[in-house]
């Protein structure tokens, strides 16, 4: 199993930052893994919506398809997702307030499958956490 838990402060407020963190067709702006969209995404988020992705971590792709579990907007959002090879993920998106300017956004993610153990599911592990971290620092530029 690979557990990556990153958070980073965001130059706006909660709303401002929920609106590009939870909006699917924002995703090709911030988030590094993300490639594209088999089909069209939802545009309203609720438990239970699915869509499917492809995304890369170490230069690895996989098609990923996604369900909402939890969604409690301005605050966070929980989407499980089933890959090949029977990779399973699991990412958390929160953004707490911190002023009327400012807000912390959080990126909690689990991967877990045959493929995810020993050094191979180390090395997912440390490059997912840098990708995460990079994402919310293009998150922080995209909405500042």
């Amino acid at each position: 199993m690979a557990h990556v838990d990153v958070s980073q402060e965001i130059g706006a407020n909660q709303e401002d930052t929920w609106k590009v963190f939870s909006d699917l067709n924002s995703f090709e702006k911030w988030l590094t893994i993300h490639d594209k969209w088999y089909g069209e995404p939802p545009t309203d988020l609720t438990v239970g919506s699915t869509f499917t992705e492809q995304a890369t971590i170490m230069g690895m792709s996989n098609k990923i398809d996604w369900v909402v579990e939890e969604f409690n907007a301005p605050s966070n959002m929980k989407i499980s997702g089933k890959g090949l090879a029977g990779a399973q993920i699991t990412f958390d998106l929160s953004v707490d307030p911190v002023s009327d300017t400012t807000s912390t956004a959080s990126i909690v993610a689990d991967f877990t499958g045959q493929m995810v153990v020993g050094a191979i599911g180390a090395a997912i592990e440390r490059a997912s956490d840098k990708e995460c971290k990079a994402s919310l620092e293009k998150l922080n530029e995209l909405v500042s």
